[in-house]
């Protein structure tokens, strides 16, 4: 289908959406106040939030959420206070009429969702949230911002010690880098390398790095994506990525190896045209050894 036709069905998709939840009212599910101020109180939530946060995860700019939260704390619905870790950072928490906003929310949610469901059929009902489902994984995984940035940053360091640790959760043996072939921040460093994090609302949630060599092929590394972000096809486009990178590079082949206990990356692997090959370095920790040729991508 052609670009044009594609933006067409998602502009339709999103006028539909919009009006049949009443997004258009000010008064949104019957309330004083709009779509936007009523999602920042879930937000929130009962066990408050830190403001920069809530702009994370909203994706909200430092203006448009200041306009909110004032309105909120205009209706005595939340109070916005410093966070006792560190007087800098500003923590909004629901009031007593706030609590009692977000279960009233609560439950016009439900009665609203309630009428959606209604006049259809059993299986039309079931066709629907099935629906519902894949677009909300796939609207997911297209909010998902995968970028280069240094291996020895702060984020990196935070996902690949997530990594480490969930590989020493699911194999008897552990796993000591250290003890390993190396992936060290110099190594994953252009034009030596490369390092991607995956980011979701601010958050970083998924690694890969690569490691180039004169003559030779790429060395793909520290594949990971956090638990609550798989199945988004997420671990696919990292390694895509770092292919192009390999080919940049001038590699002609890419190389990977990993755990048993690992049947999801071998999976993956194996379905984007990797081919178990002889070991072709001394990776303790190692029990599957893959190459891919690149030439032809």
């Amino acid at each position: 289908m052609a670009q044009e036709a594609l933006i067409a069905h998602v502009r339709s998709f999103n006028r539909v959406v919009t009006q049949r939840i009443g997004a258009l009212d000010d008064r949104y599910l019957g309330r004083d106040r709009p779509l936007g101020q009523n999602r920042v109180l879930w937000e929130i939530g009962l066990t408050g939030c830190e403001v920069r946060t809530l702009r994370a995860r909203l994706g909200l700019d430092a203006g448009h959420a200041s306009r909110l939260l004032r309105a909120l704390e205009a209706a005595g619905l939340i109070a916005l206070e410093p966070s006792p870790a560190d007087g800098r950072v500003r923590i909004a928490r629901l009031t007593k009429a706030g609590r009692a906003e977000l279960a009233m929310l609560g439950r016009r949610s439900d009665e609203l969702a309630a009428s959606i469901l209604a006049p259809l059929e059993p299986d039309q009902r079931d066709e629907l949230i099935t629906a519902m489902r894949t677009v909300k994984r796939l609207l997911t995984a297209s909010e998902i911002d995968i970028r280069p940035v240094d291996p020895a940053a702060d984020d990196a360091r935070r996902c690949l010690a997530a990594y480490v640790a969930e590989l020493n959760r699911r194999s008897e043996r552990g796993f000591d880098p250290a003890k390993g072939v190396s992936a060290e921040p110099h190594e994953m460093t252009p034009p030596a390398g490369l390092f991607l994090l995956a980011y979701r609302h601010g958050e970083a949630i998924a690694c890969g790095g690569v490691k180039h060599h004169p003559d030779a092929p790429s060395e793909i590394k520290r594949m990971w994506v956090a638990e609550n972000a798989r199945g988004l096809g997420l671990a696919r486009r990292l390694l895509a990525t770092l292919e192009a990178d390999a080919i940049r590079a001038g590699a002609r082949a890419a190389r990977i190896e990993t755990s048993a206990t690992l049947f999801e990356a071998i999976a993956l692997y194996r379905s984007t045209g990797y081919v178990e090959v002889a070991p072709f370095n001394a990776e303790p920790f190692a029990d599957h050894w893959f190459e891919k040729p690149l030439i032809d991508i």
